[in-house]
């Protein structure tokens, strides 16, 4: 797989994970008062639910931060190199693909003189095979 493709599958993980995590916060986490204006929210027992709650959130966290470290990783893999490094291995390429184009335009026309001569061949093998009938 590319370093493109896995850069991508990276960012899916990423945001998979992010997703699942504010989810999960959402969804389990206790109620906080967030301004003096708001009335205190309803008292919860620390039960074992809001240790998994915690502990939860603090596995969730620790894959967030992998895979950002694994995407850092992935970005500190890729060629950098500067516009005239770049435009310079596009030259390259462009005088080889016509290189290349060049070799099969010779081919093709090998080819076709080949079909032709095969053609030729067939026809008088066809021709001959007629002219030995006995006419009925």
């Amino acid at each position: 797989m590319d370093i493109i493709s896995q850069l991508q599958e990276q960012v899916n993980t990423i945001a998979m994970l992010a997703l699942n995590t504010f989810g999960t916060l959402q969804r389990d986490a206790p109620p906080v008062r967030l301004s003096p204006d708001y009335p205190e929210p309803p008292a919860t027992n620390p039960s074992e639910e809001t240790v998994n709650v915690a502990e939860q959130s603090k596995a969730m966290s620790a894959a967030l931060v992998q895979a950002a470290k694994k995407f850092d990783m992935l970005v500190a893999a890729l060629p950098l190199s500067g516009e005239d490094a770049q435009l310079k291995r596009i030259a390259e390429l462009q005088a080889e693909n016509e290189a290349v184009g060049l070799e099969l335009e010779k081919q093709l026309e090998a080819a076709e003189l080949e079909l032709k001569m095969v053609q030729e061949l067939f026809n008088q093998a066809a021709d001959n095979c007629l002219n030995l009938k006995k006419p009925d």
